[in-house]
């Protein structure tokens, strides 16, 4: 017998809540984030989500069948929970700018939100839009040329861009035009100043585009900069067959995701916003300790984990750190770490113990392969600022120096493929052995590379690994 497929009616939901809040990226993580936190404390359903998706519609398409609601697999060692989320409401294809115009322009709409990558914002190392990347100069064209009347604005219909910080002022020209008011952009990528790299991407292409939309942009719309964290692994055919066991509901697009979860949160909400701090959201004045306590400890072990665990033959967060010399690495980068942060309120010791509880949840399939990838941008922000703090206190810097002798070991292994710079990196491993590593370091940051004892310290730490089985 067929199991009958989730919707407000087989889930015995209410009514849907109005579009408050539209959301740039519909993936698991905001579904196990940001839509979770919103469903949690919206108690009186006044706040509906407009989910529009990245690359692929696929996902507004299932969600769009089950009515927007999913559930929510909270995973651990003592068994699985199951939630329906509703916060949901529309699932939008993230190229139908029609709807995305549409919704931002609305009175009613408070708050857009945003999970797509880091590489979707298009900011380079210089905190600057690079227009020399094809899609951004591609998008700056149709935007201009598909001005008219001399008035700056832009019919969305005629001007099919495909970068999210396009497409996001298209969205924000129609809230200007239609006297919209102000609004928040809170972006919830794992980027620093996630925040500021939003203003200065969808900044970057209004100072080119409409002199008058960026200044309306920089007086009525507050980017709000955030830490987040929930891992979210990706969600298998197994897990659909057994919910659908467990639950007698056909589930197309369940969550699976851990029972931890964090969102840290500066910023204004000129709008107004749901109460997240009632499911746990903090709200502070200063963020970048926070985010440097996620990015060092949370990120940076498992950068580490990814690559010393690879090399010695583990595949999951889970097994490495059962690998008596991983957790020991691990543990010593933590500690290099925490030396530097010293702020108020982050709790150093609780946050390492409640890190070790989650990475040994064995039933959370954390796969090394995906940490893996794209460790050039990674590792610039996860490894090298904890690196040259050290250095700069007078200490060798040797459990960072660890982590970026694995990550070059790791390359060297054959993965150069799974980082976005895999054509420099291959240029790199071709030329002389002599010159490898200090090239390998320059791709991370000048000024280490350019301090002889640090590569020299990060090229006595690459030792062969032998696979632990």
């Amino acid at each position: 017998m067929t199991a009958p497929r989730l919707s407000r009616s087989t889930a015995n939901a209410g009514a849907k809540a109005p579009v408050r809040i539209v959301h740039l990226g519909l993936g698991a993580f905001h579904r196990a984030h940001q839509a979770w936190y919103t469903d949690d404390v919206d108690r009186g359903r006044e706040w509906g989500i407009a989910a529009f998706t990245g690359r692929s519609p696929e996902a507004a398409r299932v969600l769009a069948e089950q009515d927007g609601l999913y559930t929510l697999i909270e995973r651990s060692d003592d068994g699985d929970s199951h939630k329906v989320i509703e916060s949901i409401v529309e699932t939008h294809d993230g190229a139908d700018l029609e709807a995305l115009c549409r919704l931002v322009a609305a009175e009613t709409t408070a708050i857009i939100t945003i999970t797509v990558t880091e590489a979707a914002y298009h900011v380079g190392p210089d905190g600057i839009l690079d227009t020399s990347t094809e899609p951004v100069a591609e998008d700056l064209k149709l935007l201009k040329d598909s001005r008219h009347d001399g008035g700056g604005s832009v019919r969305a219909a005629s001007c099919p861009v495909s970068t999210m910080p396009a497409r996001l002022l298209l969205g924000l020209q129609a809230r200007k035009a239609a006297s919209g008011g102000p609004i928040a952009v809170v972006s919830c990528d794992n980027l620093s100043g996630n925040g500021t790299v939003a203003r200065a991407a969808v900044l970057g292409f209004a100072d080119e585009v409409d002199g008058d939309l960026a200044d309306w942009i920089r007086t009525q719309v507050s980017f709000v900069e955030t830490s987040i964290d929930r891992i979210t692994p990706q969600t298998t055919a197994e897990d659909i067959a057994e919910l659908e066991q467990k639950q007698g509901i056909a589930d197309h697009a369940p969550v699976v995701t851990e029972p931890f979860s964090s969102w840290v949160l500066s910023g204004d909400f000129p709008a107004m916003r749901p109460p997240w701090e009632e499911a746990g959201a903090i709200f502070v004045d200063q963020l970048q300790p926070f985010e440097d306590r996620k990015l060092w400890l949370l990120n940076g072990a498992h950068s580490l984990l990814a690559y010393a665990g690879s090399l010695r033959g583990h595949a999951t967060v889970a097994q490495a750190l059962q690998d008596t010399a991983c957790a020991e690495w691990m543990e010593q980068f933590w500690d290099e770490a925490q030396q530097h942060l010293i702020a108020e309120g982050l709790d150093v010791p609780g946050y390492r113990a409640a890190l070790f509880n989650r990475f040994g949840n064995s039933r959370i399939e954390h796969r090394l392969a995906q940490i893996a990838t794209d460790g050039s941008s990674k590792l610039r922000l996860r490894a090298v600022p904890v690196m040259r703090a050290e250095r700069h206190a007078g200490r060798s810097g040797a459990a960072s120096a660890r982590l970026i002798s694995h990550w070059i070991d790791y390359l060297q292994s054959g993965n150069a493929s799974r980082d976005s710079a895999d054509t420099v990196i291959r240029g790199i491993l071709a030329a002389d052995v002599s010159s490898r590593t200090r090239s390998l370091v320059q791709l991370l940051d000048e000024d280490l590379a350019d301090d002889a004892g640090a590569v020299q310290l990060i090229e006595s730490l690459r030792p062969k690994f032998e696979r632990v089985t």
